[in-house]
């Protein structure tokens, strides 16, 4: 069984925000949210991570720029050598906000663009003005000398227009590229007709990895960990990816991270596998952090492929890929299944 130490936490700040988005895993809305943790909570809770590891915190939401205290978290994770990020729609971000980022020591920033104009991506996010409003952000963080990279979620509304959109990550100056591929929970549920298919997965992750070769940006998938099985199926033997003059390579060891490496603490403090898979894993307002993420029973289940059904179990790949669990576990109820969107066949 695997015994990682946690490298990446998404927290759920607040499940508050101010667009209603049709993929949203939280179906967030404006809010008030009850029981959200408090100021001196999450303080407690920084502390508690930092004295266990110290993993790249993603400060998310919901909206997390409408949490008052959200500076002083990132300042607070910073002081105690977490490196803080943050994940905004970036419709409230301008010049004085992305100057708090950089003085909190908030080091990235993911903006979510799943459209290439005002009317595919306000469509999508349900709320006219959205696409301007992340373009103003961003044009707030450049400015402020602020690193940001630009994050996509696919379903076959917008999957004809992917290349036009990693076309605009590069032009706008992204540090990154991230697509997502929908994992059917909260209101995505209702855009389950909107999943790709097995046929259109395989064939975006085999161009995403082409590209990823000589592309001067980094480029990553998630929740599409068939991308670590493609990309060793397809890594040149000896020969290190060509990457343009200046850019920078950093690549991911492996497709599913949940209760691995990574693991997503929601706004009242339950800790799950991924933001995905709503599995209480235990909350940190009853037990320490570093016991959940050490002894949860769920957690220790991810960490052991020998309890992996299906072909995922039998995959040669199951170190690499691991299939998605939380894909697995909203089409059969068993997070150890098979994943279902997967046209890859063991060889033993």
């Amino acid at each position: 069984m695997i015994n990682e130490q946690v490298r990446m936490i998404a927290w759920e700040v607040t499940r508050s925000c101010n667009l209603s988005c049709v993929h949203c895993r939280a179906a967030s809305h404006l809010g008030p949210y009850p029981g959200e943790l408090s100021t001196d909570e999450c303080l407690r809770l920084v502390d508690d991570i930092a004295s266990v590891s110290r993993p790249v915190i993603i400060l998310t939401g919901g909206e997390p720029l409408l949490r008052p205290d959200i500076f002083e978290i990132a300042a607070y994770g910073t002081q105690k050598g977490l490196r803080m990020v943050m994940a905004t729609n970036g419709t409230l971000v301008d010049a004085s906000v992305a100057r708090k980022m950089i003085e909190s020591g908030i080091q990235r920033v993911s903006i979510s663009i799943d459209g290439p104009d005002t009317k595919s991506h306000d469509e999508f996010r349900q709320e006219q003005g959205a696409f301007e409003g992340a373009m103003r952000g961003i044009e707030a963080m450049k400015s402020a000398g602020l690193e940001f990279q630009i994050n996509t979620t696919i379903t076959t509304a917008n999957l004809h227009q992917i290349k036009e959109i990693y076309d605009l990550a590069l032009k706008i100056g992204a540090a990154a590229h991230h697509i997502f591929l929908l994992v059917p929970t909260g209101r995505g549920r209702d855009l389950a007709e909107q999943a790709i298919t097995a046929a259109d997965y395989e064939e975006t992750l085999n161009w995403f990895y082409s590209e990823s070769l000589t592309c001067e940006i980094q480029l990553k998938a998630t929740c599409a960990p068939h991308y670590f099985r493609i990309m060793h199926q397809n890594k040149p033997k000896n020969k290190a990816p060509v990457k343009k003059a200046g850019g920078h390579f950093h690549e991911s060891t492996r497709g599913c991270l949940g209760g691995i490496t990574f693991c997503f603490i929601s706004h009242v403090g339950q800790v799950q596998p991924c933001g995905y898979l709503e599995l209480d894993c235990g909350n940190v307002r009853k037990q320490s952090f570093g016991a959940i993420w050490e002894q949860s029973k769920v957690f220790c289940n991810l960490r052991d492929y020998g309890k992996y059904g299906g072909k995922c179990g039998r995959c040669e790949f199951i170190k690499v890929c691991g299939g998605c669990r939380a894909r697995a576990y909203e089409a059969t109820g068993d997070y150890l299944a098979e994943e279902p969107l997967c046209l890859y066949e063991p060889k033993r």
